[in-house]
């Protein structure tokens, strides 16, 4: 543990500021360490690869908790690993973000009374590029400010020129291996934004709607349906029915009558239907909506649009033109006019399905879109993570992973924007359909067009762990850095973004996963568990927390909460109480330097050691062993409580103090314990670099005088252990602990010192009587020395002379007083458990609360009456 970054480090710089100022300290350590070069990945390096990807932000994105939760965890894994002698690279880049950057640029362009249908398509995307140039990408500044280790010079954008070829060309292979194609479908369809949108951009929430039962049909041939859509109803091509129904069996086969139209419709069998919901009749409308679409597949029935891109309605008749949502109204009146309402439920909640861009209701929409075929490529996902290849942790993960894959239906790859990669497909004049691969030219002459759809978002950051390392060229970097080490994400996505990335690697590397590792973490939700929103006005900019307590309290909160798959509860007093641990490691160090400490020369023999120095390596290595095995099981929150409590409650709390008295001595020992306590504070900033990297890279290079932290050796276990010494030190813990109790409760102030009578003979903590004087404030015993309280601990025995620092028998009066009240709750207590009648009656709560008023009331009466027993005679 004894080595450092630089072989023969100069002596150091031992000034530090009183006071550590994050504010003064971040940025220029952040730059410094980009000008060095220390992040970037060399793909020559014959280092062991570690490679991690950054979940592509959007374009459009700013830094939220959730990134800085994410890009915490990451920077950590990659931070050890590049200590640890692995070429390690972080990958950067951003997301296009179709959707939301059209948006974006079309809200602009509507401040100028414009829309992107004045400007063309050509003139709109270089407005977009223009954008982007200008505005775009303020996250990259932002994981500045978090102190991200990502590799800058190799930072990536989904529709720069080499991703783009990366898209061409495996839309043409999937295309010629027949895994995607062009069908009409029902898709979800934002009205605002135009476009069909991924299930994971549409965000479910409970409406305030109606449920409208209404009778089809006439006499002993009609039959009731309910809908929260009625404006549906003029697309209707069916009612359906479970073929087991008895009701209904009559009507099967047979046509009715649909209310305000001239047509009729047939009643059809189909087992999709519930008989138990409603009144087990379900009107079938094929075009907007999909469960009817797959019966109406089944049944071979037509499908009607009745609405178009704008949600209005296009059906002949009185209400055509109509917005959806007016059409219901006046279709339910034109209903009940008709005597044709049975029921009418408002308001009826439901979950309703809105874009999660303009928050507009979603649209099911029969539409001719293209797909990708996704069977056999989500079958060899699952393999790999059955077979190994791929493990995902936490493990109970595993099964909400194959529920998805192996029941993944075909995939709606094409938007309707113009920003995006333009769908490689040309249409010629004759019917002809050609997709041109990115080395191929495409068709021209009259009547060839090129498909106006742009991809899905997702298709292209399915590729992202290889078209980032310059697939589909073999290059140096592909080799190198392929696949991934660890994917870093959470959970919400792992159905879209995890599974995409998965088939696609699996297809385009030749059954290669992606990474090796996926682990999943939780959202970061508000210090009650809620989930953070602008709307519940619980959202939090990191940057202002970053700004007051500085960027290394923010991520060892969030690292602290970051337990495996589960959510993470973050409020500001925890970020404060980070800051406090930071300004702790400061003083502690500057201490330290202050007194000597010192990294220059190897260890002394531990035989030259007291039992504190022994005591404190020994814990040391035993937290190393404990931090990697923390660490390489993604146990984040555990891996930083353990270094919080070593750090503050071992090293500071306890060896800082024990070695003042040594220190004060001087001689041999205090020069030993200088280069203990060098070790320990270098090694444990280095443990604690990766989720702290600022404060730590300014301490270890002012005691070290190192070149960074960032370069420095990762800390291994050297075995050392010493059994003995920490049994020594803990029972001097525990008699300093027990007697500060006692102070404590005598009511003495902290810096109050008392006369005192060691009896330490015989016993491990001879050695140690220094250093309970010092930490207890016990003054020697003196010529009228009095022993009013005898404290018998640990097998030693410490004899206070309160005589001048308390009132004995006012002290007696109150915990008198004290005692009576406990041992009266006890009675109150035990009487109401005792009364068998109260029992019988009383709620389970009401009961529990009364036994634990009895346990707190017989805790009380144990400690008055030891603390009774200690004092003097009055």
């Amino acid at each position: 543990m004894t080595e450092n970054a630089s072989q023969q480090p100069p002596a150091p710089d031992t000034e530090l500021p009183t006071q550590y100022a994050p504010a003064d300290v971040e940025g220029p350590l952040y730059e410094r360490w980009v000008e060095r070069g220390y992040f970037e990945a060399d793909a020559k390096s014959d280092k062991p690869p570690y490679t991690v990807v950054i979940p592509p932000p959007n374009v459009t994105g700013s830094l939220h908790l959730g990134h800085a939760f994410e890009h915490t965890l990451i920077d950590a894994l990659t931070r050890r690993k590049r200590m640890q002698g692995f070429e390690t690279l972080w990958q950067p880049g951003m997301d296009h973000a179709g959707i939301a950057t059209q948006n974006v640029v079309e809200r602009e362009l509507a401040k100028e009374g414009k829309s992107r249908h004045d400007l063309g398509r050509e003139e709109f995307i270089e407005r977009v590029w223009q954008w982007k140039g200008e505005s775009g990408g303020q996250i990259s500044g932002q994981m500045r400010r978090l102190g991200d280790g990502v590799a800058w010079s190799r930072e990536r954008f989904t529709m720069d020129e080499g991703l783009s070829q990366a898209v061409q060309t495996i839309f043409k292979r999937l295309y010629d291996d027949e895994l995607i194609y062009r069908a009409e479908r029902i898709i979800n369809w934002c009205p605002r934004c135009l476009t069909a949108i991924s299930d994971i951009e549409v965000e479910y929430q409970d409406d305030d709607g109606e449920l409208v039962s209404m009778r089809y049909g006439d006499g002993d041939d009609s039959i009731v349906v309910a809908t929260t859509r009625a404006e549906t109803m003029l697309g209707d091509t069916a009612v359906a029915v479970h073929p087991d129904d008895e009701r209904y069996r009559h009507l099967v086969g047979k046509l009715i009558t649909l209310p305000l139209t001239d047509r009729s419709i047939p009643v059809v069998a189909d087992a999709h239907v519930d008989p138990e919901f409603g009144t087990g009749a379900v009107k079938v409308t094929p075009a907007h909506d999909p469960n009817d679409f797959e019966i109406g597949q089944r049944h071979d029935l037509p499908s009607l649009t009745v609405m178009d891109e704008h949600a209005v309605i296009t059906a002949h008749g009185p209400f055509q033109g109509l917005d959806r949502l007016e059409a219901r109204s006046a279709i339910v009146a034109a209903l009940r006019a008709e005597g044709r309402i049975v029921a009418e439920k408002r308001p009826y909640v439901h979950s309703v399905g809105h874009c999660s861009r303009c928050k507009t209701t979603i649209e099911p929409r029969l539409s001719m879109q293209w797909w990708v075929k996704v069977a056999p490529l989500a079958k060899a996902a699952g393999d790999a993570v059955r077979d190994g290849r791929v493990k995902i942790h936490p493990q109970e993960m595993e099964k909400r992973y194959f529920d998805w894959v192996d029941n993944l239906h075909d995939w709606c790859i094409s938007r309707q924007l113009w920003w995006g990669h333009r769908i490689p497909v040309w249409y010629g004049p004759n019917g002809e359909v050609v997709c041109v691969g990115p080395d191929e030219e495409p068709p021209t002459g009259d009547g060839w067009r090129q498909d106006t759809d742009v991809l899905d978002t997702w298709f292209s950051s399915g590729l992202w762990p290889f078209s980032t390392l310059g697939w589909p060229e073999q290059t140096e970097s592909l080799a190198k850095f392929y696949p991934n080490s660890v994917l870093v994400t959470g959970y919400d996505i792992l159905f879209f973004w995890v599974a995409r990335m998965m088939m696609f690697g699996l297809y385009a590397m030749d059954g290669t996963p992606p990474f090796h590792t996926i682990a999943l973490h939780g959202m970061v939700r508000d210090q009650f568990g809620k989930k953070m929103s602008k709307s519940f006005g619980n959202a939090v900019n990191p940057l202002d927390w970053m700004d007051k307590y500085g960027s290394d309290a923010l991520r060892f909160t969030l690292a602290r909460g970051a337990n495996p798959g589960v959510d993470v509860p973050i409020g500001e007093d925890w970020v404060q109480g980070s800051r406090n641990f930071a300004n702790k490691i400061w003083n502690a160090t500057r201490f330290a330097l202050m007194n000597g400490a010192t990294v220059e020369g190897p260890l002394p023999d531990a035989s030259a050691m007291s039992a504190t120095d022994r005591w404190i390596l020994s814990r040391l290595n035993s937290v190393v062993a404990e931090v990697d095995a923390f660490y390489d099981d993604f146990q984040f929150a555990k891996l930083s409580d353990a270094l919080f409590h070593f750090a503050w409650d071992e090293v500071f709390d306890w060896y800082v103090e024990l070695s003042k008295t040594v220190f004060q001595a001087g001689g041999e020992p205090a020069e030993i314990s200088k280069r203990v306590l060098g070790e320990v504070l270098d090694v444990t900033l280095r443990l604690l670099h990766p989720v702290v990297p600022f404060v730590t890279e300014t301490l270890w290079t002012t005691l070290t005088g190192g070149e960074s932290v960032v370069v420095a050796e990762w800390p291994k276990d050297s075995g050392f252990r010493d059994a003995a010494a920490e049994q020594e030190i803990s029972t001097l813990q525990s008699v300093i602990t027990e007697v500060r109790r006692f102070r404590a409760d005598q009511g003495l102030q902290p810096g109050q010192r008392v006369p005192a009578r060691l009896k330490l003979d015989g016993t491990a903590l001879s050695p140690h009587e220094a250093a309970i004087r010092q930490l207890l404030r016990l003054q020697p015993e003196g010529d009228s020395f009095t022993a009013t309280a005898t404290l018998p601990v640990s097998g030693a025995e410490v004899a206070l002379d309160l005589s001048g620092t308390i009132d004995v028998a006012a002290e007696r009066k109150r915990l008198a007083k004290d005692l009576a009240a406990a041992e009266k709750e006890k009675a109150q207590a035990t009487g109401k458990l005792g009364n068998e009648a109260f029992l019988a009656k009383a709620p389970e709560n009401v009961v529990d609360k009364i036994r634990t008023r009895l346990a707190k009331a017989e805790e009380d009466i144990a400690r008055i009456t030891a603390q009774l027993d200690k004092l003097p005679s009055a």
